[in-house]
């Protein structure tokens, strides 16, 4: 479903800015191992990480490496069964799409932002672009690029923008359905 609210029906809202725990290379994990060298439980088993890319190069595969190791932590990977396999490869795939959208259509990322608990895994990129995001239409499967929004749209549970009046950029943030 394409939307531009900043959350999704029944949700919290975003999460505050400046959430706690160590950063190393940009990152910084809030709540996925209580006991782990600089990182916190989440006193609502909401389990959070964030990566700025300041200063970094290759931040489409930086950003999925970092995921990929989110979701180790979190114990989607290794996966069991043939669903849970493709709920974190789908993680993955929209991490890659939005960062990659925002090389494309802003001045490239600022900052990835994963939380995760029982029911729903929240991905948002933010960038300084004023673009708005909108899956092509018509989506015509057989021609090269513009497929991305389309992917997320179709992979998510829901997706959106999230605008701060009087600041520059946007974050574009997507659900996605923890697996059974």
């Amino acid at each position: 479903m394409s939307t531009t609210r900043p959350c999704s029906p029944g949700d919290r809202g975003p999460e505050p800015s400046g959430a706690s725990g160590t950063a190393a290379r940009g990152a910084s994990d809030e709540g996925a191992s209580p006991g782990s060298p600089g990182e916190e439980a989440s006193s609502s088993g909401r389990q959070v990480r964030r990566l700025s890319f300041e200063g970094e190069s290759g931040v489409v595969p930086l950003a999925r490496d970092f995921t990929r190791q989110a979701l180790y932590a979190w114990g989607w990977l290794p996966a069991a069964t043939a669903d849970r396999r493709a709920a974190a490869e789908d993680v993955l795939l929209v991490v890659s799409e939005l960062v990659t959208n925002a090389c494309l259509h802003a001045e490239g990322p600022d900052e990835l932002w994963i939380a995760c608990d029982t029911k729903v895994l929240r991905i948002e990129v933010s960038d300084k672009g004023g673009g708005q995001p909108a899956p092509r239409t018509p989506h015509r499967a057989g021609r090269p690029g513009g497929h991305g929004m389309f992917i997320v749209q179709r992979l998510c549970l829901d997706w959106g923008v999230v605008r701060t009046p009087g600041v520059a950029g946007k974050t574009v943030w997507a659900e996605l359905g923890a697996p059974a």
